[in-house]
């Protein structure tokens, strides 16, 4: 994705806004402060990937129309007190955030732009889960992706961990007393780098769903496969693997000490996966029986106060009482119409209500195979965008 902001140098203008830390801007969404975002990134790069919620009012100019007539450039610019400049990097924005205050208005520019943003990375631990030990949720919010990290008894285990964030898993693993012990995926994902691969090197056990080594995984790691149905004890929490292939071949969720479900790229919170990304259009409605079969028998028959928890939260969802993107199986079935049709109307559904595939997503499952290698910074670049992982969610919502 070519995120560029012009190739041109940027000059100074007269006045000089002040900033706003990703960190900050990520505390007035939470907060549901009303935030007016100008993004001055090329029409291209905003239409795949910008900053989005219900707090969150956005308008597009480009960087490019400042310089070309700056006049007419200005008068597009949105109301709004402050307006929260973005480009890619946090050189542009200041630029244009000054044009605005020149003309008497407020306006902050985001610090290092959408990759400052896209390196939040947000851990709440899920106080529904009243079992032995702690389960922390991560939250990627430029990205909605959801990680996992289970800790108990001195050990810990961290699901479907991103890459780059390999250190962060695990210094909370020692911040909470234990020695993480285990990286372990839901399947091959095609949205972001894993960081199995990453932690293997620092002495962390790997854990493959068996099905996606049978794709031709070819990773120089310490890992091995998983089971459907084989257990791993972390502590004095045991975390069951339980096959639910649709969304890809391998998908596997875990259920950890028989509350908490974390369902990979299976259920979400509000929609249900896609069947596409590992399938192509031609296999789509295949894989979308499987994953009707899935949630029928291997999800849906779970307890109703099993809480999900899935690998991305939908778009524009809000957390709940704890502040995690958790709800129960019940309640769920409750509020998704998709969860209770018959499956012939389930794969009409799912296949008619899917969003465009992620940015990069045949490059970075190439990466998570092992058929490609790349360093830190692609991996990092590569992933910036909508995860899109999921049927769209107003076609799954009742």
């Amino acid at each position: 994705m070519n995120q560029s902001d012009s190739s041109a140098p940027v000059p100074e203008s007269d006045s000089e806004a002040g900033t706003l830390s990703p960190a900050n801007l990520r505390d007035r969404i939470e907060r549901r402060d009303t935030v007016t975002i100008l993004d001055v990134r090329i029409s291209g790069d905003y239409e795949t990937w910008h900053i989005e919620d219900e707090a969150v009012e956005t308008t597009n100019v480009p960087y490019y129309a400042f310089l070309e007539d700056e006049d007419a450039a200005i008068e597009r610019v949105p109301a709004g007190d402050p307006i929260v400049v973005v480009c890619a990097e946090g050189d542009a924005s200041k630029y244009v955030a000054g044009l605005v205050v020149d003309t008497g208005r407020n306006a902050i520019s985001l610090e290092d732009g959408m990759e400052g943003w896209a390196g939040i990375y947000d851990a709440t631990e899920i106080t529904s889960y009243d079992g032995p030990g702690t389960v922390i949720q991560y939250h990627r919010p430029s990205t909605g992706c959801l990680s996992y990290l289970v800790a108990s008894e001195g050990e810990a285990a961290v699901i479907d961990p991103l890459r780059a964030f390999t250190d962060r898993y695990l210094d909370d693993a020692t911040e909470l007393g234990a020695d993480l012990e285990y990286a372990i995926d839901t399947h091959c994902h095609a949205d972001h780098v894993s960081g199995v691969g990453s932690l293997t090197e620092q002495d962390v056990w790997g854990l493959v769903p068996a099905a996606t080594i049978e794709r031709g995984m070819e990773m120089k790691a310490a890992f091995s496969p998983i089971e459907d149905g084989e257990t791993v004890d972390v502590g004095a929490v045991t975390i069951e693997a339980r096959h639910t292939p649709g969304h890809t071949s391998g998908m596997t969720s875990y259920l950890v000490d028989d509350q908490v479900l974390l369902t990979g790229d299976s259920l979400f919170v509000g929609s249900v996966a896609r069947p596409d990304l590992e399938a192509g259009d031609e296999g789509a409605g295949k894989a979308a029986t499987q994953l009707y079969e899935s949630l029928q028998e291997r999800i849906l028959s779970l307890d109703e106060d099993v809480i999900v928890a899935g690998g991305h939260r939908a778009e524009r969802e809000t957390p709940g009482e704890d502040n995690t993107y958790t709800a129960r199986l019940g309640t769920l079935v409750e509020e998704m119409a998709v969860l209770s049709m018959d499956q012939a109307d389930f794969v009409e559904y799912i296949l008619s209500n899917m969003p465009p595939r992620p940015a990069n997503y045949e490059t970075i499952i190439d990466a998570n195979l092992g058929h490609r290698e790349i360093d830190d910074e692609e991996a990092f670049r590569i992933e910036l965008g909508p995860n899109n992982c999921a049927a769209s969610q107003g076609a799954t919502i009742g």
